[in-house]
């Protein structure tokens, strides 16, 4: 199994749509309702069936890494808290993301360097496939879209000023978020998501 994959080339944060699935989950739906919800109800609102369930199963990849009083959290919480969660989700569902986050922004912060640059995006790939081959046969393309993600994925969780200048704006974590993280031994996300000080 490869180390990495593109799925998020699938999409961003989606937070809209992961409250909505936040709420479904609470409810611990079977496969059927699960199906009822997302292509019939439509709760995503989503023109296709395709896309819907696309990103529901995205969505839900992400969620299932928390847990129910997670997912209460996203559906009641501010902004700033479903945002912190949801970027700790997509960390701990993948790797390619909780790797750039370390490899790439928190490298950056240490050495006082004040925005992400595309040449950063090309050598950390350069890195990833040393250690998953199946990253050189990535297209151009896919490359690109991933990048354009994971750049929006930080923008909306205000670790990016904006996509354009992609200057760093690292963040102190919420107490509600740090206090979820810090009660389940999430170490290494704190570490991916706390200010480096």
């Amino acid at each position: 199994m490869s180390l990495y994959n593109t799925e998020l080339s699938r999409g961003s944060l989606m937070t809209l749509e992961s409250k909505r699935i936040a709420t479904l989950l609470l409810r611990q739906p079977n496969e059927a309702a699960w199906t009822y919800a997302i292509e019939i109800e439509n709760i995503l609102q989503k023109d296709t069936i395709t896309t819907a369930r696309r990103q529901a199963n995205l969505i839900r990849a992400r969620l299932t890494t928390l847990d129910l009083s997670g997912w209460q959290l996203i559906v009641q919480s501010e902004s700033e808290i479903v945002q912190q969660l949801l970027l700790a989700a997509a960390l701990k569902q993948n790797k390619l993301l909780s790797d750039f986050m370390c490899n790439v922004y928190i490298s950056r912060q240490k050495k006082l360097e004040s925005c992400v640059l595309p040449s950063n995006w090309d050598e950390f790939l350069i890195e990833c496939a040393h250690l998953d081959s199946s990253v050189s046969g990535w297209s151009p393309s896919t490359k690109a879209k991933i990048f354009s993600h994971i750049v929006r994925i930080l923008v909306e969780a205000k670790y990016l000023v904006d996509q354009k200048s992609m200057q760093l704006s690292p963040r102190s974590l919420h107490p509600v978020v740090r206090r979820y993280l810090s009660e389940r031994h999430e170490k290494f996300i704190i570490d991916c998501l706390e200010r480096v000080t």
